[in-house]
């Protein structure tokens, strides 16, 4: 199985419960969406420890960020949870579907339903969509469930690893930055 991976802090629950029903996971880790770049490198460096930790596997393809942006960029005047993040999760696993096909891999599927803030139909609905139209298997998931969530950030304690605050585009660092001055001044 192909399981594109966001961070390092989704892909540790994903991973658990895979292994957990006998799926030995690879890692990819394709994300043109993550801006400003020292925060891709922080995200990339961390699955790249989590992977060494847990010895998974772990295929990490760069670049990619033209075309990203083109998915995208009719959209980027809505915010997270719109049509721009729909455009950005199917940017992604499209490349995800279409690298697991040329590669071999059989099935595929993605740590983004770890997060509270996806939705994790939309997310399987698009996988299927893909899988349907490459003729691959995509692996239907809703990670965040049954404690998935509050797992991830246990183990990422654990792990010591980087968990950041924001999904990745510039776009909702800025949502993220106006959320938190907005708190700061209602205290």
């Amino acid at each position: 199985m192909l399981l594109h991976v966001c961070c390092a802090p989704d892909a540790t629950i994903a991973v658990e419960k895979l292994r957990s029903i006998g799926i030995e996971p690879t890692l990819f880790f394709y994300n043109p969406n993550i801006e400003p770049k020292e925060e891709l490198e922080k995200r990339m460096h961390e699955t790249v420890k989590l992977s060494r930790l847990w010895n998974v596997k772990l295929i990490v393809v760069e670049g990619g960020e033209k075309d990203w942006y083109k998915s995208v960029s009719n959209f980027l005047h809505l915010t997270e949870g719109s049509k721009r993040c729909e455009e950005c999760v199917k940017h992604r696993l499209l490349i995800t579907a279409q690298f697991a096909r040329e590669r071999g891999y059989k099935v595929f599927t993605t740590t983004l339903t770890a997060s509270p803030k996806k939705n994790a139909k939309l997310i399987n609905t698009i996988g299927l969509e893909f899988a349907k139209r490459l003729n691959i298997s995509y692996f239907q998931s809703d990670f965040k469930k049954q404690n998935g969530f509050l797992r991830s950030v246990q183990l990422s304690k654990e792990l010591g690893l980087y968990r950041q605050n924001y999904c990745g585009c510039l776009k909702s660092l800025k949502e993220r930055n106006e959320r938190n001055a907005l708190h700061n001044l209602q205290q």
